[in-house]
């Protein structure tokens, strides 16, 4: 499964199809005819809900596939950035306006900074592929031109290691996993400076090691949980094709081991 939960972009464009179809062919067609008949004649139930739905559907479209998409987090590989349990926000926006379903670009605006929390489609090879249309979200590591390398636990880029500092024991559990004794870290990558998670080998080992090349149109990324993420280091490079956005704000928080809402979380800028 994909760490976002899939989006519902292609049922809403269907059923503004749908509706939108349903209303425009009784207004030109059928119904001329119902009032030639009957002037009083009360339009069908279904056109009577189409007309009414159609144009909130339309505009809930326009905003999931322009403007900003909510999602919810249902996984660990971000921690201790972004929870299992967290609904976030992601600008659509940012990375270039994109066609609903096919996600060709039609107005370049932007391309992904290192450090960014992007959303992106997941890398699958070919169109039979059955997690191509999912959802994942990670940090953006390698920009097109750059060397990522991963030498024991340690991020070098462009041959240089990338500077990190100790914070101290991670007193977290989750759903599925305890976390309490994993390492929290900070990791400076220029302009943003964030923190990440490493377990204690050999259990919770830094993840797979080697050294990777970001071709034009292509990024790196890397989970913030860098002890349990599968990310670039797994599947390999993003294309610029299936980004999707940036996340940028924790809008709901829910503890999915203790329940109840995260107040804290709420309102959190993602960095």
């Amino acid at each position: 499964m994909g760490d976002l939960d899939f989006d519902f972009s292609a049922l809403l464009a269907l059923l503004a199809l749908i509706t939108g179809l349903t209303w425009a062919l009784d207004h030109w067609a059928f119904k001329p005819r119902r009032q030639a008949r009957n002037p009083d004649a009360r339009e069908p139930l279904l056109v009577e809900y189409s007309r009414s739905f159609f144009p909130v559907i339309a505009i809930v479209l326009v905003l999931r596939s322009f403007i900003a998409e909510p999602f919810r987090i249902p996984s660990d590989s971000m921690m201790p950035t972004l929870l299992d349990g967290d609904f976030i926000l992601v600008n659509k926006f940012t990375y270039g306006v994109k066609l609903p379903l096919v996600s060709s670009t039609i107005i370049p605006v932007g391309a992904p900074a290192r450090g960014d929390v992007a959303v992106f489609r997941y890398p699958g090879f070919g169109a039979d592929d059955p997690s191509r249309n999912q959802r994942y979200i990670k940090r953006v590591i390698g920009l097109p031109g750059d060397t990522i390398a991963v030498r024991e636990r340690r991020l070098f880029i462009n041959g240089t290691a990338v500077e990190i500092g100790a914070v101290g024991a991670y007193e977290v559990k989750s759903r599925t996993r305890d976390y309490r004794g994993f390492t929290l870290l900070t990791e400076d990558l220029g302009d943003v400076d964030h923190q990440i998670l490493l377990g204690q080998p050999p259990q919770f080992a830094g993840g797979p090691e080697g050294e990777w090349t970001v071709g034009p149109g292509e990024y790196f990324v890397m989970g913030d949980n860098r002890s349990n993420s599968e990310d670039s280091r797994v599947w390999g490079i993003v294309p610029e094709r299936n980004l999707v956005g940036r996340a940028f704000f924790i809008w709901l928080s829910w503890d999915r081991v203790g329940g109840g809402f995260e107040w804290s979380r709420m309102g959190e800028t993602i960095r």
